[in-house]
């Protein structure tokens, strides 16, 4: 568990502005989290594979080495990037 201590020399309360902000960023990571889910599915629709498939026949070197290939890897890696942010944040609680 990490504990992190906020201090401000204005006398407005933290908790509202930091929860706000929280719930804020993960609105933003979830709408991430749909953009790639739905290009991700793109990729599978054109390439009649799942991105699991794929990214395992593309690191075991059984697919060409072409731009839209490694699109489709960054997108993969950036789901599971966006997933961890949102999973850390959700974990976040703020003490009174």
């Amino acid at each position: 568990m990490t504990v992190l201590t906020l201090t401000s020399t204005k006398r407005r309360p933290l908790r509202p502005l930091v929860e706000a902000a929280l719930e804020n960023q993960l609105r933003l990571l979830h709408a991430g989290i749909a953009r790639t889910e739905e290009r991700l599915r793109a990729f599978e629709t054109d390439y009649g594979l799942s991105s699991a498939e794929f990214i395992q026949r593309y690191e075991n070197d059984e697919l060409p080495e072409t731009l839209t290939l490694a699109e489709w890897v960054g997108e993969i890696r950036m789901l599971a990037r966006l997933q961890e942010k949102a999973e850390t944040l959700q974990g976040i609680r703020v003490a009174d």
